[in-house]
């Protein structure tokens, strides 16, 4: 049975349909604020980790929505091997946060860059071998790596929640002025996310840091003094930062690349079936390589022009519901709106300027739904013991790692950088112990 026909009652634009100008804007906007303030974040938490001065922070932002406009095009679009030709929207990946901030911290942006680029290859390969990966990196196995991600992304935002690295460094980090301002920003969202306007809910992340960025203004906190020599325009400069290359940085790195493979693989069928399209056949089968590929090509071409990894977004899939219109060509308006929004610096510093707390408020929640997305994907898959066992082991030894560290302290260097990460140990694990109790299910009698 074709389940992509599930919502054939509720669009009024399928996938192939060219909607009015009016209506392809408005629809291209609804989009926009499900997906611009995610996008930024990663950039924004990664600088400030590494404690970027903000010029930097700025042309990392502009960056970060200039190319996910171009990775957007280019899935929408669909050149050869390479997009989905669904409305499949791209965006910076919350995923690479943290092993990213560790090898920032160990060899700068270069490094970073660096890891970036060689992991992206890996999504490309996989999108020719969906089926035999699929049988190793299993939903138990994808959802307990998700579950992980989220967890370790909440310490990053608990940083920011607090005050971030300069409050740290100024012993100001948790101050009531910060608790009070990043409590504020996330209870808006939350209130905001209650509304039953479409608007105010698709909206609630901008109007929850418009809220604290206005209360934070006006009550002195910060002030818009823009650096007197921003750019007028953003200008990509290829490998602007170098390239270098650390193996143990890199395997956090890959390992996340397998895993937001698999996670596109959900986002890509749940485009599908919200827009009406087949969600098994050949066409679906080459709608998920050519999305995977586009995946890693894109994070490939980010990297080069120093932007983090993009993967394929699935809070869109929510507004194509919402608005009924699945139309490929709503995509080439999102694409537009972003490559322009990232053309100006102003709109990065506007974001870099931020005071921590209010962005710590907001990612406090967003970084939460990553978990819970993981959860979502383990309790979406059939389980047995044999799969309570894999995420009983993945999370045991991701977690493990992450609060005694001092596990690792006999290991060879490199194997103390690689598995430091709950990210990295976490999925190694639950690889090993779905391999090993994939044997038992096939040799039980």
């Amino acid at each position: 049975m074709n389940q992509g026909k599930s919502g054939a009652d509720e669009l009024i634009y399928k996938l192939g349909d060219k909607p009015p100008l009016t209506e392809s804007l408005f629809a291209a906007l609804q989009h926009l604020l499900a997906i611009f303030v995610p996008i930024m974040t990663p950039a924004l938490i990664i600088c400030s980790a590494l404690n970027l001065d903000l010029e930097t922070t700025s042309h990392l932002v502009s960056l970060s929505l200039l190319i996910s406009g171009i990775s957007t095009f280019i899935q929408v679009k669909k050149f050869g091997p390479v997009g989905t030709g669904l409305l499949s929207i791209q965006g910076t990946s919350f995923s690479f946060i943290d092993p990213l901030i560790a090898a920032g911290q160990i060899g700068g942006m270069s490094l970073i860059f660096g890891i970036c680029l060689a992991g992206s290859p890996i999504e490309m390969i996989i999108s020719r071998f969906i089926t035999t990966v699929k049988k190793v990196i299993t939903p138990v196995v994808s959802g307990s790596v998700v579950v992980l991600i989220g967890l370790t992304l909440v310490r990053a935002s608990v940083v920011e929640f607090g005050g971030g690295q300069q409050s740290i460094a100024e012993g100001t980090f948790g101050s009531i002025e910060n608790l009070v301002l990043g409590l504020l920003v996330l209870f808006t969202i939350v209130i905001l996310n209650r509304s039953g306007n479409r608007f105010l809910r698709m909206g609630s992340i901008i109007l929850g840091l418009a809220t604290g960025y206005f209360i934070a203004t006006i009550t002195g906190i910060t002030d818009l003094n823009f650096p007197a020599n921003t750019a007028v325009i953003t200008i990509p400069t290829p490998l602007k930062y170098g390239l270098n290359f650390s193996f143990s940085s890199f395997i956090p790195v890959a390992l996340i690349y397998l895993m937001t493979a698999l996670e596109s693989m959900g986002d890509i069928t749940a485009t599908s079936l919200v827009s009406d399209e087949p969600v098994e056949g050949e066409l679906y089968v080459k709608r998920i390589s050519g999305g995977v590929m586009g995946d890693g090509f894109n994070s490939m071409l980010a990297s080069i022009f120093n932007s983090f990894p993009n993967t394929t977004f699935s809070q869109n899939n929510g507004v194509i519901q919402l608005t009924g219109i699945a139309s490929r060509y709503v995509g080439y308006y999102i694409s537009a709106f972003l490559v322009i929004l990232g053309l100006f610096p102003f709109v990065g510093s506007f974001f870099s300027l931020m005071p921590s707390p209010i962005l710590g408020g907001a990612t406090l929640l967003m970084f939460g739904t990553v978990t819970a997305a993981g959860i979502k994907v383990i309790h979406q898959s059939a389980m047995n013991r044999y799969d309570f066992l894999v995420i009983a082991v993945a999370l045991s030894a991701g977690l493990g790692v992450e609060l005694v560290p001092e596990i690792l302290n006999h290991l060879p260097e490199i194997l103390q950088q690689t598995f430091k990460s709950g990210i990295t140990t976490g999925g190694v694990f639950a690889i090993i112990t779905q391999l090993i109790v994939g044997m038992g299910k096939s040799t039980a009698v």
